[in-house]
């Protein structure tokens, strides 16, 4: 295959992936690693390297429009944005010294975990009675909705979503995706914030914790311009039509059949993983 026709076919695969990201709320990452390593047999530590760059890419796009929306709690994520980068820092550090089979393994784990998650019921949280934690560090906040009021929401448990996030962080830094589904876990299910706030600050910090794992990457030489930018600008405007398609479509039955395809990705890469495939 020559250097164009790899270009072309990637940015056509990273642009697919930037789509169906952005319809089921999992980002274009989780779709471009596992067409890196399946279907152009790129190495994982190379392929986490490009997720990295669409990681920070499309959350600064579509992070700043939630911002702009008044939706994300950017103090929250500012907060908790020190665990994350902790724990990517640290987890970059460890991806390094991994083989493409303990990386294949953990990737199917939280693949598994991400399908399941998708599934479940979300919830706004009304009626929490925040902590003493958060009012001091006044991470309270409020939303908006569509008749154009705001509702107002509290949060608790501060130090278990904190610790959650220092886990988030590594499981980024190690397999260059932004480990919203953790993210999610410990702000909508720990910390009780509404799961429109929680999905959208998530979103948010993702470029961030992706900047930290990226500078680890870069100095290893992991991430080549070559893969990194058609990944890059694919999932990017891949991510942007997803966005515009979003408000126009139920994507209900899209999520569902998406899962089952993770689903099987994730055992598919977990196999590989302890037979050595990836080797």
């Amino acid at each position: 295959m020559t250097v164009l026709a790899f270009t072309l076919i990637l940015l056509a695969a990273s642009y697919l992936a930037g789509l169906l990201g952005s319809l089921t709320g999992l980002g274009g990452g989780v779709v471009v690693i596992p067409v890196l390593t399946l279907a152009f047999g790129v190495d994982f530590h190379y392929a986490i390297g490009g997720a990295l760059v669409a990681s920070i890419a499309t959350s600064s796009g579509s992070g700043s429009a939630y911002v702009k929306e008044g939706i994300t709690n950017i103090r929250l994520g500012m907060f908790l944005e020190i665990a994350t980068t902790i724990g990517a820092v640290a987890g970059a550090i460890v991806a390094v010294w991994l083989n493409n089979s303990v990386i294949a393994i953990i990737y199917g784990g939280v693949l598994i975990l991400t399908a399941i998650m998708q599934q479940r019921k979300k919830s706004d949280h009304e009626g929490v009675v925040g902590s003493e934690t958060a009012k001091r560090l006044k991470l309270f906040g409020e939303w908006p909705q569509k008749d154009g009021s705001f509702k107002t929401y509290e949060l608790k448990n501060v130090g278990g979503g904190f610790s959650v996030m220092v886990i988030a962080g590594v499981l980024s830094g190690i397999l260059g995706i932004g480990s919203g589904v953790l993210k999610v876990i410990a702000m909508d299910g720990l910390m009780k914030v509404p799961f429109k706030v929680s999905t959208t600050t998530s979103n948010f910090m993702m470029g961030v914790t992706a900047c930290a794992s990226a500078v680890v990457y870069l100095q290893r030489g992991n991430i080549v311009p070559g893969i990194a930018c058609p990944v890059l600008i694919g999932v990017l405007f891949g991510a942007l039509t997803g966005a515009r398609l979003l408000k126009k479509l139920d994507v209900r039955v899209l999520r569902r059949i998406f899962s089952i395809a993770i689903l099987l990705v994730a055992l598919n890469m977990i196999y590989q993983g302890l037979t050595g495939g990836f080797e």
